[in-house]
């Protein structure tokens, strides 16, 4: 069973400025594939390639982000690298799109958007940097908190030739149990034909360290039910989720819920979906 770890991240401060991570100081440290190895010493289940999702350095290092992570590559391996750019930059942002496409690896880019406020990815500046993204052939990452999932929906409208890949179900609120007006959003982004969704992220959504799968099934089943298995990606969200959960934890819990699947849709939810959406090569049998 080939499995592709479609979000995963890691990063060294010894190299990049990552200010976020002063406000979380048990991961304020190198977080690297040794560390990822180290975790897993005990894990019964081999993953056979990572996806880097990027860790949100100094924004003026991302080009450097991405050059030290493909230094690295093979100890993943990284299969692909969805990297930094600052797409608000309109057709500005296509000199920062050039640097990137010369680096083999760079297969997607993340321009976070949780942190903004609502409408920030409707302007038009920001529709022609993912316009741009969309002429390259580059996928766009969407991370969201589930108040602007109908702002990816109006993304994926005005850029129908743009990949999306919609990152942590959306981040629901599930501490919360706002669960409807969630599901509601999300099952109608996923009439999009051109957005898929990473089946990540959801232990911290949780509030709580204390999860099971039955905490988190519901929303799994929501996505399988909205997006369908060839639209869906397994992610570990790794490290930024270990504060609520474990790498092995969390893949054993998306193994468990996925045993009902047929063998094909379970090869698309682990391996698949990203091969295919981000244009990964697998190796040759």
């Amino acid at each position: 069973m080939r499995i592709v770890d479609a979000h995963l991240h890691v990063w060294d401060t010894h190299r990049l400025d990552y200010p976020w991570l002063r406000e979380v100081p048990d991961l304020d440290r190198p977080m690297t594939f040794s560390e990822l190895a180290a975790e897993r010493a005990g894990g019964a289940v081999h993953v056979d390639g990572f996806v880097f999702v990027q860790a949100d350095c100094l924004s003026e290092q991302a080009v450097a982000e991405v050059d030290w992570v493909s230094s690295i590559a093979a100890e993943g391996p990284v299969v692909g690298i969805v990297a930094f750019a600052p797409l608000e930059q309109g057709d500005a942002v296509a000199a920062h799109l050039d640097a990137l496409a010369e680096r083999p690896l760079v297969i997607g880019v993340r321009r976070l958007l949780q942190s903004e406020p609502r409408g920030f990815s409707g302007s038009d500046s920001f529709i022609a940097g993912v316009r741009a993204l969309a002429a390259r052939s580059i996928v766009f990452d969407a991370c969201v908190t589930e108040d602007q999932l109908d702002d990816v929906s109006a993304l994926a409208d005005a850029a129908p030739d743009l990949a999306i890949v919609l990152d942590h179900l959306g981040k629901p609120d599930i501490a919360a149990a706002s669960s409807e007006s969630w599901r509601a959003s999300v099952s109608d982004l996923a009439r999009r034909p051109n957005v898929a969704c990473k089946v990540s992220g959801l232990p911290p959504q949780t509030g709580t360290a204390d999860w099971s799968l039955d905490t988190v099934r519901p929303y799994l089943d929501t996505v399988l039910d909205a997006f369908g298995p060839d639209r869906l990606l397994f992610g570990s969200d790794w490290p930024a989720s270990s504060g609520h959960t474990g790498y092995d934890r969390w893949l054993d819990a998306v193994l468990e819920w996925s045993a009902a699947m047929s063998g094909e849709e379970r090869a698309s939810l682990l391996a698949g979906t990203a091969d295919r959406v981000y244009g990964i090569r697998p190796p040759a049998s």
